[in-house]
């Protein structure tokens, strides 16, 4: 199956990803021999970094694709931003400065602190949804604040939140537990989509058919599946169904997961 990226920081110039067009070219190849082949672009986006304008990120998806085109690479690109959970967030969205991971506004990456959960944090969620958007938290396996207490997450997907597990994280990149944490959720439940989160050649890369391969030999085609059709229905702004889900404290006390 050809697989969708949601996150990746392959455009070339912007942030700490590919640094040239050279190399966010040499990327696109290998995230073609990845087996992936169409990729969300996701700069960062006011994490206090980095600042991505949405018509900036537009003008240079424009031309990355001409560019991919041009060099006979057969990947499909799509504009996007990684937003960082911020206070400024509202008034981005007022603004018009952000941009979504379809074209009809549903759906937001959204990336919370790696040090913590704000306490704001539920507040945005709900301004959020009170405006029809669905947050997708980025990587949360890689939070410390759902790392020190996994049930949290329980409580935004109880909430609507989506998750976006990263690849290298289920395949042991991030240390063993940023992979045990990703396991963990991946049997509750809760997780919808892998993406790549792809930044360079080193730890940070195209790691998309080795992820789905472990995941359809640990969880079955099926699991395999629904995370490639998740990301697909998240680009295409489409309902995205959700499978039950517990509470990762509750895994133990379910028979049912042990075989993952």
């Amino acid at each position: 199956m050809s697989l969708v990226d949601l996150h990746c920081h392959i455009l070339p110039g912007v942030d700490d990803g590919a640094k040239d067009l050279p190399m966010a070219l040499n990327m696109a190849r290998a995230a073609v021999g990845q087996g992936i082949s169409h990729i969300l672009l996701t700069p960062h986006h006011m994490d206090g970094e980095y600042t991505n304008h949405k018509i900036d990120v537009l003008r240079k998806t424009s031309s990355f694709q001409k560019a991919l085109n041009e060099s006979g690479i057969p990947l499909t690109v799509f504009p996007g931003q990684e937003v960082h959970l911020t206070g400024d967030l509202i008034t981005a969205l007022n603004d018009d400065d952000i941009l979504f991971m379809d074209e009809g506004g549903k759906y937001l990456l959204l990336e919370l602190p790696h040090s913590g959960i704000p306490e704001y944090t539920e507040d945005m969620i709900f301004e959020l949804q009170t405006r029809g958007i669905t947050p997708v938290i980025a990587h949360p396996e890689r939070n410390h604040g759902f790392q020190e207490d996994p049930d949290r997450l329980y409580d935004f997907v109880t909430r609507g939140c989506l998750t976006q597990l990263t690849c290298s994280s289920y395949l042991g990149v991030f240390g063993d537990n940023v992979e045990k944490l990703t396991t963990k959720i991946i049997r509750s439940g809760m997780g919808f989509a892998f993406s790549s989160d792809a930044h360079n050649f080193k730890g940070r890369r195209f790691l998309m058919r080795d992820a789905f391969n472990k995941l359809e030999q640990r969880a079955g085609k099926d699991v395999a599946a629904r995370f490639n059709n998740d990301a697909r229905a998240i680009l295409n702004g489409d309902e995205i169904v959700r499978p039950e889900f517990v509470k990762i404290s509750a895994l133990k006390k379910k028979r049912r997961f042990w075989l993952f």
